[in-house]
């Protein structure tokens, strides 16, 4: 398959890509992305019938309708949507001129309908009137104007009638520190084996006693807190920690451990970003010049001198990327060690669209490679559907990455996996998974890519959604610890029972490859009753060798150190 070079790399205008508006949330702590594609003036709001613009809301006039879908905002929708409905991470802000566009019955018509390959699922479960006030809410909403106030759901959820996972998948229920879990292409079921669930996290506030779990002999504390949206996490040479506010346009650093595991200094590093994520120090070693930044539509950098706590400068433009209204908004950046290349990943703009016939997907779901001056960009790995977050192995020098694979195909399709990366490979998105394995709804396409697609290092269990990961070299940890990879699992969405909510560790006993091994390490952000109140999204190595993990559900960043006994 011929690939794009960078002179190929499109103009992202209005007019040429599918404008995508979320507009839900579902029960458990995430909302239900609602997705509007406009390819040009006349588009349907995501295909809505045209007779759906001839409904009418029945409880527009009624009065406290809205007030009524403001509280049932606040309870299905808020946590990924945001308190405000500002948007979070990935999910766009509700206040927008293009929700404004669409009629009440179109709202009305997505709500219910859904669409599993686009993120969303089906709501007709509410009732009509419950769906309908949602819509008078969504309409209250001043154009470009956050609503205030919405609070964050604490109410109770009853459990519903999980059933047992099958081995070697799991659930949150059977997470547990130092578990260990494997899982081959052997264990794969086939295509829709179970229906395609929707059923986001609903975020409660972490109660009183909720405490992440860690193995034996590790301590959790909490480092730092009342964060907004802190993703991606990067230790400086000189021991500084930064982290991403991703929501809030920001870079913040911490500077130092107290006797009680918090933050000693918090700076802001620089503000006014485009959803930042990627952090990266360059040249290696212990003296860094820049701070390179992934935003959502570029690489930028910041001239960088050990202990400084502010930008000194405005952003360089360093390189565009390929971005849109919709689809996946992180870019991690990483460097080679010998400096000379420049790594930045690119999600896919959707959960499985064709690129062959979608303009909205070239140059994405690809590991992308510059020169660091942004120059000579190409494609070093494709067919990744979101390779969220970058490592370089310290020892061998090769790249890995941390992959959200496909929703929509079951409970326990397609893995989300950890991987090192082969220059030129091809990983299957759209079209295959898992080496030979065709995904249903592109039968019969590219059979030349099915001997192509590499089978990745360390299948996860599905919809884990996979974030950041980092190698462990310091000494602070158990011996065997060394030369391991932690991972970030954010946590399910398109799966009956939750998985995820967790922080692993992949074992390598000693070697350069992973052998498919890993373990549960930092759990419990999930409650008995189904509810979610926190969200690993990164991880890094403190100065002192603990562990240090963001959370963006309860918006802290948590501290794993070790005692020996």
């Amino acid at each position: 398959m011929k690939r794009l070079s960078h002179t190929m790399l499109p103009r992202f205008s209005a007019a040429r890509l599918a404008v995508r508006a979320a507009v839900l949330a579902t029960l458990i702590g995430g909302s239900i992305p609602l997705h509007a594609h406009a390819q040009d003036n006349n588009a349907r709001f995501h295909h809505a019938p045209l007779s759906v613009d001839d409904v009418r809301n029945p409880y527009a006039t009624q009065t406290g309708s809205a007030d009524a879908g403001k509280r049932l905002y606040a309870e299905h929708c808020a946590a990924c949507h945001g308190a405000a409905a500002q948007g979070s991470g990935n999910v766009p802000s509700l206040a927008s001129a293009r929700i404004k566009q669409a009629s009440p019955g179109a709202l009305f018509w997505f709500i219910s309908k859904g669409d599993i390959d686009a993120g969303m699922p089906a709501w007709n479960s509410l009732p009509e009137q419950q769906r309908w006030n949602l819509v008078s809410f969504l309409q209250s909403l001043a154009s470009s104007t956050p609503a205030s106030g919405a609070p964050v759901a604490t109410a109770s959820m009853t459990p519903g009638n999980w059933p047992a996972p099958k081995a070697p998948f799991t659930d949150f229920r059977h997470e547990s520190p130092g578990s260990s879990r494997k899982i081959t292409v052997a264990d794969l079921p086939a295509p829709y084996a179970t229906a395609s669930a929707g059923n986001a996290p609903q975020l409660v506030a972490r109660p009183p006693g909720a405490w992440p779990k860690a193995p034996p002999g590790f301590k959790v504390e909490l480092f730092a807190s009342g964060l907004d949206n802190p993703r991606l996490l990067r230790t400086a040479p000189n021991g500084d920690v930064f982290v991403a506010e991703t929501r809030a346009g920001r870079i913040t650093l911490f500077r130092g451990i107290t006797v009680n595991g918090h933050a000693t200094e918090t700076h802001v590093f620089a503000s006014g970003l485009n959803k930042p994520f990627g952090i990266a120090f360059y040249p290696a070693g212990p003296h860094p010049k820049w701070i390179y930044i992934g935003d959502t539509d570029q690489v930028v950098r910041f001239p960088y001198q050990d202990g400084d706590v502010q930008a000194t400068a405005k952003p360089e433009h360093i390189a565009d990327l390929p971005h849109g209204d919709g689809g996946h908004s992180t870019r991690d950046v990483s460097f080679s060690p010998d400096g000379t290349r420049m790594y930045v990943s690119v999600g896919s703009a959707s959960n499985v669209d064709d690129p062959d016939t979608t303009p909205g997907e070239k140059l994405r779901a690809d590991i992308l490679v510059f020169r660091p001056d942004g120059s000579d960009m190409h494609v070093y790995a494709y067919g990744i559907r979101n390779a969220v977050g970058l490592a370089i192995d310290p020892r061998t020098g090769a790249l890995w990455c941390s992959v959200n694979e496909r929703d929509g195909l079951g409970d326990n399709l397609v893995p989300d996996y950890i991987t090192h990366v082969q220059e030129g490979g091809f990983y299957g998105w759209p079209w295959w998974y898992m080496g030979a394995h065709q995904d249903p709804r592109h039968a019969g396409k590219h059979p030349e890519l099915a001997r192509k697609a590499i089978v990745p290092d360390v299948l996860l269990n599905p919809h884990n959604a996979s974030l950041q990961l980092t190698f462990y070299t310091d000494r602070q940890f158990p011996r065997e610890y060394s030369g391991d990879i932690f991972a970030a699992e954010h946590g399910s969405w398109n799966r009956s029972t939750r998985v995820g909510y967790e922080v692993i560790r992949v074992l390598r006993h000693g070697g350069d490859r992973a052998t498919g091994e890993y373990q549960d390490f930092l759990t419990g952000f999930v409650l008995p009753s189904g509810q979610v109140w926190g969200r690993p999204v990164g991880v890094t190595t403190a100065s002192d060798g603990s562990l240090l993990v963001s959370d963006d559900g309860s918006n802290t960043i948590w501290r794993v150190s070790y005692r020996k006994s």
